[in-house]
């Protein structure tokens, strides 16, 4: 099984202005003369996972991380104002220009796979490869399967933590619930109803219980920019239309891509990634038989290295091995 190539520092650090509101955090890592590759996070609400960078042979990829808008390093920190999908796919746009870079590998995971697909709709001839991992398409079904009805079946005993800070004859929708209490002016409100949000969502996260998972989303200053995020896309419906990047799939034609999804996926099942497939012929799915949604587990891992491996085969010289 492949692991985690040894983790590495940027060797450049950039602050890209995006907005009179919004100023990214940007890293490059690898080798600068690298095939490159960004990698859009997850959340939204989180932050570019340090160990992204070692999902990549630093001696064949130039890796570009960055912090979406309200995230990490970016700044100002957990901001709603200009914070729109629309303005997250712009932002990477923005940031291929900052770096000079004509085309480039696009890689998310979860709702990066989300605005990864986005970006490749809008900007498709700027795509050499998408990699997704666990793609989430954000329609009201897979909304309504992780916040209403669908993940609280498979976890009963974790649903009802989260539904105890929400009264009883507002369960009825538990995401404009949440966003709500998440938005309250009381301190001790928001903070409580954040750590419920980002327990639950830690919870279902993983195949098997992860300790480790559990207490990096359940950090309070993690946990306020995730819920707050979350809240404010999810009760936007991630500000795209219903289906959108399924009815848009054929802007996908041309372009090489390699989904990896695990089977026990509870926070977006895999049903979203095999749908997508079906309707992109040049992609390749690879379900993963003993993972749930993480990018954390052994197995996810293992199917990403090997895909990040036949990406830069497929683009580089076979000098160059």
């Amino acid at each position: 099984m492949l692991v985690h190539y040894p983790d590495l520092k940027p060797y450049n650090r950039h602050r890209v202005e995006v907005s009179s509101v919004h100023e990214l955090y940007v890293e490059e890592c690898g080798s600068p003369d690298g095939l490159p590759v960004i990698v859009v996070h997850g959340g939204p609400g989180v932050t570019g996972v340090i160990n992204s960078r070692s999902l990549f042979d630093p001696s064949k990829y130039r890796i570009i991380l960055f912090d979406q808008r309200g995230c990490g390093r970016s700044t100002p920190y957990a901001e709603l104002n200009e914070n729109t999908t629309v303005e997250l796919v712009e932002d990477i746009e923005r940031i291929r220009e900052f770096l000079q870079i004509e085309q480039w590998v696009v890689a998310g995971g979860s709702w990066g796979a989300t605005v990864a697909l986005l970006y490749a709709q809008q900007h498709k001839e700027r795509v050499m490869a998408l990699l997704l991992r666990s793609v989430f398409l954000c329609r009201q079904t897979d909304l309504d399967w992780l916040y209403q009805s669908g993940a609280s079946r498979v976890f009963p005993d974790y649903w009802e933590d989260f539904v105890r800070p929400i009264a009883a004859e507002q369960r009825q929708n538990c995401l404009q619930a949440y966003y709500d209490l998440i938005h309250s002016d009381n301190d001790l409100t928001r903070m409580s109803a954040a750590k419920s949000w980002a327990l639950w969502e830690a919870r279902c996260a993983t195949l098997r219980p992860n300790v480790k998972t559990v207490e990096r989303y359940s950090e309070p200053h993690r946990a306020v920019a995730l819920a707050l995020l979350q809240t404010h896309y999810f009760v936007n419906n991630g500000f795209i239309a219903e289906n959108q990047i399924l009815e848009n799939a054929k802007q996908l034609a041309g372009i090489p891509g390699v989904i990896v999804h695990g089977r026990y996926d509870m926070v977006s099942p895999l049903e979203a990634s095999t749908s997508l497939h079906n309707l992109w012929p040049e992609s390749q799915l690879n379900i993963v038989r003993d993972a749930g949604h993480a990018a954390s587990e052994a197995t996810i891992v293992d199917a990403l290295i090997r895909a990040t491996r036949d990406i830069s085969r497929r683009f580089l010289d076979e000098d160059d091995y």
